[in-house]
């Protein structure tokens, strides 16, 4: 009785899943950025006043170490490129507005996904981000953003698609569930991110990759036969399926770095010029001691006044187009002599 139970209980469950991935596919094209908006910058050449490719897939270079940076989740990452792509694939962008954008996209997306007590504050991501950009100017366009969106900025996301199937997965096999690792699979999603034409790829196509090319490194016959279900019921265009798999294959085998094949676990290694460190808030790299308390259980106020320090910044993301700046700087995961921070 015990087995019929289990059975009709995952049964059950699984018709709830699949009912889900038909809501997600009704949701998926209208969240997808312009494909013509996208071949747009696709054929741009690189010029100095133009948004090409480069410059967009450093962009998203960016977002992910401010990810890592402030200890946001892959969804916080995943739904601020979408939301990148959209609105560049709407408009047409100067690469001097860029960082601005790309802070924007990340503050927005924070809001959506994050706890409130997890979401940093703009005075934050500007000096982290070192964009050249005030407070009000990132308000200002992230009404821009918003309006240019419609305000529909929560999207049905290739990670939406990636965390059902692999739970579709893991509900209708006997294998053992530790074998298909979710934090691998993000990674990859990640490093496809960051290159621009995978924003043409359906989401859904694109998770269906990720997990086909997993499924065939375990040899598994029984969750390949799970995954040709479900590219059944999500009607997956057999042209389309092996297109994308060759390209999202490419970028993978490129992309074979540890932090690439397995979670993001090292400490993010953050490389700036003296200059820059010397503009920097102290508390970013240093650890302040805490005021004691008094017994008696007073507040004094003038311990927990803020600093009032200029949030101005002078130097941008390496985003920006390569100069002879010698305040310029990047993010990096290698080890090196650099500030070091918790991601």
């Amino acid at each position: 009785m015990k087995d019929l139970r289990a059975e009709y209980s995952a049964g059950r469950e699984g018709v709830q899943l699949f009912g889900l991935l038909s809501l997600y596919l009704e949701q998926e094209q209208r969240f997808q950025p312009r494909e013509k908006g996208l071949s747009l910058i696709e054929a741009t050449p690189e010029d100095d006043n133009t948004l090409c490719p480069r410059l967009r897939n450093a962009k998203v270079e960016d977002l992910r170490s401010l990810t890592n940076f402030f200890g946001s989740c892959t969804e916080t990452f995943v739904l601020a490129v979408n939301i990148l792509d959209r609105f560049l694939a709407l408009m047409k962008v100067k690469p001097k507005h860029l960082s601005c954008i790309g802070v924007c996209c990340f503050l927005l997306a924070a809001r959506i996904i994050e706890e409130e007590c997890n979401v940093p504050s703009t005075h934050d991501v500007i000096r982290i981000s070192q964009c050249k950009c005030t407070a009000s100017d990132i308000k200002r366009m992230e009404k821009i953003i918003s309006e240019k969106l419609h305000y529909e900025l929560e999207a049905t996301t290739a990670l939406n698609f990636l965390h059902l199937y692999h739970t579709i997965v893991l509900c209708h096999t006997s294998e053992r569930k530790e074998i298909l690792s979710l934090d691998k699979l993000e990674a990859q999603l990640k490093a496809c991110h960051c290159r621009l034409t995978f924003s043409k790829a359906k989401p859904s196509v694109l998770a269906l990759c990720l997990l086909n090319l997993e499924v065939e490194t375990l040899k598994s016959i029984e969750l390949l036969e799970i995954l040709l279900l479900v590219k059944k019921h999500s009607k997956v265009n057999d042209t389309e399926f092996i297109y994308w798999r060759e390209l999202v294959s490419k970028c993978l085998a490129e992309y074979s770095s540890p932090e690439c094949c397995k979670p993001d676990l090292k400490k993010l290694v953050w490389i700036v010029s003296r200059r820059t460190a010397q503009n920097l808030h102290n508390s970013y790299y240093s650890v302040p001691e805490l005021p004691t308390i008094p017994e008696g259980g007073c507040f004094d106020e003038s311990e927990s006044e803020d600093s009032g320090e200029d949030t101005s910044c002078e130097e941008s993301l390496s985003s920006s187009p390569s100069s002879d700046q010698d305040c310029t700087f990047f993010f990096s995961f290698k080890v090196a002599q650099a500030l070091c921070f918790p991601s």
